[in-house]
């Protein structure tokens, strides 16, 4: 049985609160400096991220990639990730932010 500890919570500018594995939270390497860093964040005592940058909907995606990478990381077939053009720059700008 898995921790409390094995989850994160991301929360968009909207309050809208995604918890993951946090495996694949550290997909990111922002969240995982958040996480794990030398620096004492409030985050890794809490396991929360907050994003006011970052709406729902980008979010959702971004998660969903996060769990894309942690499937198909090892397999020499991946399939296409699958983007919506109209979200294509905001969601470029927080992959950039999430340094994914």
């Amino acid at each position: 049985m898995s921790s409390e500890s094995d989850y994160v919570t991301l929360i968009s500018s909207e309050g809208f609160e995604f918890v993951i594995e946090r495996r694949c939270a550290l997909m990111s390497g922002t969240i995982k400096t958040m996480l794990t860093g030398p620096a004492s964040y409030a985050e890794s005592k809490e396991n929360t991220v907050t994003f006011p940058e970052i709406s729902t909907r980008i979010l959702e995606k971004v998660v969903e990639y996060f769990h894309y990478k942690v499937r198909w990381a090892h397999s020499s077939e991946v399939p296409d990730f699958k983007i919506e053009p109209d979200i294509a720059l905001e969601l470029l700008m927080a992959a950039n932010f999430l340094d994914t």
